[in-house]
């Protein structure tokens, strides 16, 4: 029995005001902890590993940090690991934004539109999902520099889930800003 492994690490805490919603928006990462990240998984990772990034500047800083520390991985961008979009609700407050529209999204959490003209959950987990397929069709090992949506639609992925049915089966617990976690897929 042979096992890969695919490493999950989340971007550096955003230059943004706590709170905001910023899924899909490009913003930047905090240089030192982006830096911080990278010094910290360059030193783990195997050699030769291939490393699929989001194309979103907080994780694609992370990834070129993480290459220029280890010449021996190539790095690619990849929009299908890219942060949900939430819609109309990026760059607000999660605070400001209305009860009625959260409640709305959550009552139906697979197919309702984040923020109006956002991604549904079940979009979003179909374009992860399509990464994960590839890797897991793959041969080798891979690193992916993403977002903490993007980390707990693996974690479903994995388990089987290609879709949550509601809003409570969504994992609640992040990886923290420039955190890893590793997922082992056994094959005979």
């Amino acid at each position: 029995m042979s096992m890969r492994r695919l490493w999950l690490l989340r971007h550096a805490p955003v230059i943004a005001e706590a709170g905001l919603c910023y899924g899909a928006s490009d913003l930047e990462a905090e240089a030192e902890a982006t830096r911080e990240a990278a010094e910290r998984i360059a030193r783990e990772l195997p050699p030769g590993l291939a490393v699929l990034s989001s194309p979103l500047r907080r994780c694609a800083a992370l990834a070129g940090a993480i290459a220029a520390l280890r010449p021996d991985l190539a790095v690619k961008h990849d929009v299908r690991i890219a942060e949900m979009d939430f819609g109309a609700w990026e760059g607000q407050s999660w605070s400001a934004i209305a009860l009625a529209e959260l409640d709305a999204w959550t009552a139906d959490f697979a197919d309702t539109r984040a923020g109006v003209h956002g991604e549904s959950v079940r979009v979003f987990m179909a374009r992860v999902a399509g990464a994960y397929d590839d890797w897991q069709a793959g041969q080798g090992d891979a690193l992916w520099v993403a977002h903490a949506g993007v980390l707990r639609a693996v974690s479903l992925l994995h388990a089987g889930t290609r879709c949550p049915r509601d809003a409570t089966e969504w994992p609640s617990t992040p990886l923290p800003f420039g955190g890893w976690q590793v997922v082992e897929l056994r094959s005979l």
